[in-house]
């Protein structure tokens, strides 16, 4: 039963994308299976709508979608598309890597692209981030910006990936303020983890208890809860992924921004016009990969005096005289 409704679910969104009519064998029909939390969380998930809609926009071509709500979606939602015609599916979020690579195996003619882990297959292109180039610039920011000496940071789940994020803002911090104090806390050990605003808020209030004036959210729709907090109390928070400075203008100092966008657009951009290859690659600092937002929501917060350290610290990374070391567990 639960199969059938899946179907019926993909099949009234591809009829959404493609104007009723299901995709021939020589069209050209990219798919986008978001993780869990909804392709507009504001952070992770919709970065990676914006770059399927960009997609759209520049070539015309529509695509389809299916939004993870629970976990034995994602093989059957994967082999629906693979069904129903689809050219290359791009699964958003190394939770979605074992069934990419059970799905995969069994559509050899279907490309794949899996976006932050590495998964080495025939049709399967994995994007990973040094999201630890990121975060060291926001630690910067938020070190610069404080006047506590204390900051804080509020992960998602306790996995690796979160684990990157918090050693590279620390790493950030202390190189501004080897004496500051850093707060960590992880949300959960759950998927869960990634739609909490409600203990974000929580965890938020907990640390500016405490002192910290500046906190960074790595922890998807989560984070939403950090960022209400932070403006509540009069603080200053960090959001991450996309561009979040606009949730709470004035109030966000920055974004810790991982160029999903850009590597959705760049995937399917590249299956349409042939050019889609296969293998694992990492994107940085280098790669225009990551990187921290300025615009008018933050620029009175990024004064240009931050702004000229947090520029010279990438020139630095970029050309390797700053290391940044990655989490080890």
């Amino acid at each position: 039963m639960k199969t059938r409704i899946l179907a019926a679910m993909l099949a009234m969104t591809a009829a959404g994308a493609t104007g009723g009519a299901p995709a021939l064998a020589d069209e050209f029909s990219p798919a986008v299976v978001f993780d869990q939390g909804g392709k507009f969380d504001k952070s992770f998930n919709e970065a990676a709508y914006n770059g399927a809609e960009r997609f759209k926009k520049e070539t015309g071509t529509a695509y389809r979608e299916f939004e993870i709500t629970n976990e034995g979606q994602r093989e059957q939602a994967m082999r629906t598309l693979v069904r129903r015609g689809a050219s290359v599916i791009v699964a958003v979020g190394f939770s979605q890597t074992a069934a990419v690579e059970k799905v995969a195996k069994e559509s050899p003619n279907t490309k794949f692209c899996l976006i932050d882990d590495k998964l080495a297959a025939p049709n399967v292109q994995s994007v990973t981030f040094k999201e630890e180039e990121g975060s060291f610039l926001v630690g910067m920011a938020a070190a610069l910006a404080s006047k506590s000496g204390k900051v804080g940071f509020i992960g998602g789940m306790d996995i690796p990936l979160i684990r990157n994020f918090l050693t590279g803002y620390e790493q950030g911090v202390k190189h501004v303020a080897a004496a500051d104090e850093v707060f960590v806390n992880m949300t959960g050990t759950t998927p869960a983890a990634w739609n909490d605003p409600g203990r974000g808020a929580e965890l938020a209030k907990s640390q500016f208890g405490r002192g910290a004036d500046v906190v960074f959210a790595a922890a998807g729709a989560t984070g939403l809860g950090v960022l209400q907090a932070a403006a509540d109390a009069g603080k200053l928070s960090i959001g991450v992924d996309s561009n979040q400075n606009h949730v709470h203008p004035g109030k966000v100092l920055t974004s810790m921004v991982k160029r999903v966008d850009v590597v959705v657009y760049d995937c399917m951009k590249s299956a349409k016009d042939g050019s889609w290859k296969a293998g694992h690659r990492v994107v940085g600092l280098k790669e225009d990969g990551v990187g921290y937002a300025l615009d008018d929501n933050n620029r009175k917060l990024i004064t240009p005096e931050i702004e000229a350290k947090l520029e010279e610290a990438k020139k630095q990374i970029i050309a390797g005289s700053l290391a940044v070391k990655p989490y080890q567990p």
